[in-house]
């Protein structure tokens, strides 16, 4: 399965990721009414985020474990592994808010809702063609999209 592999020894910390992911998701598509008008307001939140620590930067987002700790911890079958794709898919309407997921997650990929009792998690864009958003607008390539 194909999954985005960050890579701190060419992320540079622009956030474009973070940016791309906010417009792919939102209702209107385009860049800045996203991230002025619809990130506040709708509680639209990137599934991606990037860590900075001195001079290394890395983009972190859900790896879509084989085995997904987030999916054992959830108590309302809000988690589930797709066995088709390999995907790990987020059901917002099971989610109960309780956040076992976000504490179970090896990787910090998974954030609370800004305004609401749920999560944000990656979906690798499911349905936009072309792959994820974040891997698209990363000007260095520190996102891979590949199987590994």
């Amino acid at each position: 399965m194909k999954r985005v592999y960050p890579d701190k020894e060419y992320c540079i910390g622009c956030h474009l990721c973070e940016v791309a992911c906010i417009t792919a998701h939102s209702k209107s598509k385009d860049v800045i009414i996203a991230f002025r008008e619809e990130q506040g307001k709708d509680g639209l939140s990137a599934c991606k985020r990037v860590f900075e620590k001195g001079d290394t930067c890395v983009a972190i987002s859900c790896r879509h474990c084989d085995e997904p700790s987030c999916v054992a911890a959830c108590i309302s079958g809000g988690l589930h592994k797709d066995p088709e794709t390999g995907r790990t898919v987020y059901d917002r309407e099971k989610c109960v808010g309780c956040w076992s997921c976000l504490m179970a997650c090896p990787y910090g990929a998974i954030k609370r809702h800004p305004n609401e009792n749920k999560i944000v998690k990656c979906d690798l864009c499911e349905g936009r063609e072309g792959g994820p958003a974040c891997v698209a607008a990363c000007p260095n390539q520190a996102l891979k999209f590949e199987e590994r």
